[in-house]
């Protein structure tokens, strides 16, 4: 906290999407350093998934640089609101899981966060919001007092499905209302989350003065989109990368992003872009390597690219491959791969007149249907660039 509050807010606010209100986040800083403490700087955990993907890192790098400035990160798991169920960005409620399941969840985004956050009581706080939102219900009514229904049809979801005649619950109106009064309850000086938090996240600071609370500054990090370039990066839509991933899922699954999204990636996760003479196949790699660097290692990440030059570029065989069990006897290839990959046998003849078909990296003629039991235990038959199997005879 030795940094002057300008420089400060300068840094914390310098990728964000909004900093509001206008220069609150400086005067923040500078009351924390006029009265020798801490900011407490929150963010809502959302516990009906258990990973951590790259997505949620955009907020948590975030949120280490306000730990690196000498300031207290807090927490909230969500374990009373996930009953509820956040709509934001959606047409429909999400799914209402068990108390195991959010408990389970929650433990495992914990330890994952701190993959990028800074495991230190000092700077560190985990809170759930079932210490305060069990309330009884007059609480509940001065809380819902707090905003009329017209505030509430005014967030982006709320009014298309209103417009829509989709059902909104009495119910999924008080989502916004809790979480806000989360910030009074821990007495949050900033909250951080995506651009579309940005309507919960203000009308916190109306529950804030509505109890007699210091407002808190709202920050906003851009959202990431997934390895398909275009939607909102989520494991529900199979588009993430997690951070805990192996280091070759990690750099695939890099690799398979669009071109036009990398400068997305580049600025989003704070990834040092190439020189602009770099080609968009370099660029892509060194994205890769990047990620998986700073989740593994640089010896993961020189690893990872090697192993996938070995499997994806020079088509050899994997050190890992899975092995099929094969029985003794002449094996009929259609039949064999057909069954084992999932497509027809006509896929598979297809396959064997293009020369797509190796047995120990050789291609294997046209016509050849039948593989001779002699010498196929332990051979690798390979299918396309991709697919390998170790074949293991039955004894």
């Amino acid at each position: 906290m030795d940094s002057a509050p300008s420089d400060a807010a300068a840094f914390l606010t310098r990728n964000a999407v909004d900093a509001l209100p206008h220069g609150g986040l400086e005067r923040k800083l500078e009351e924390a350093a006029r009265e020798g403490r801490q900011l407490r700087a929150k963010l809502g955990l959302d516990p009906t998934a258990a990973d951590i993907h790259l997505g949620h890192t955009v907020v948590l790098q975030k949120l280490r640089e306000f730990q690196d400035l000498g300031h207290k990160v807090v927490l909230i798991v969500g374990d009373f609101t996930a009953r509820v169920g956040d709509p934001s960005g959606r047409s429909s409620t999400r799914p209402v899981l068990s108390g195991e399941e959010i408990d389970r969840n929650a433990r495992t985004y914990q330890e994952q966060a701190f993959s990028v956050l800074r495991d230190d009581p000092e700077l560190y706080e985990l809170r759930f919001n079932s210490e305060w939102l069990d309330m009884r219900m007059e609480e509940l009514f001065r809380l819902a007092r707090t905003a009329t229904v017209a505030q509430m049809l005014e967030r982006d979801d709320f009014a298309k499905r209103f417009a829509s005649r989709a059902p909104i619950s009495v119910l999924e109106l008080l989502y916004p209302l809790m979480q806000g009064y989360d910030s009074v309850a821990i007495r949050a000086d900033v909250e951080l989350g995506g651009t579309d938090q940005t309507f919960n996240l203000l009308l916190a600071r109306d529950v804030q003065r509505a109890y007699g609370v210091p407002e808190q500054t709202i920050l906003t990090v851009p959202i990431l989109p997934g390895t398909d370039g275009e939607e909102k990066m989520s494991k529900s839509l199979g588009n993430h990368i997690g951070v805990t991933e192996p280091p070759e899922e990690m750099y695939g699954r890099t690799l398979s992003l669009p071109d036009a999204a990398m400068d997305q990636w580049f600025s989003v996760l704070g990834i040092e872009r190439p020189p602009a003479d770099v080609g968009p196949r370099d660029r892509k790699r060194a994205l890769a390597r990047a990620i998986v660097e700073r989740f593994h290692g640089p010896e993961a990440a020189a690893a990872a690219e090697e192993h996938f030059d070995r499997v994806h570029v020079r088509h050899e065989a994997p050190d890992d491959m899975p092995e099929l069990e094969i029985a003794g006897g002449t094996q009929h290839l259609p039949e064999l791969l057909s069954g084992t990959l999932g497509v027809s046998r006509s896929q598979v003849r297809q396959w064997l007149a293009q020369g797509g078909v190796r047995l120990n990296g050789e291609p294997l003629p046209p016509d050849q249907l039948d593989l001779e039991p002699d010498g196929l235990d332990g051979a690798v038959l390979q299918v396309g660039k991709r697919q390998f199997r170790r074949l293991r005879v039955r004894d």
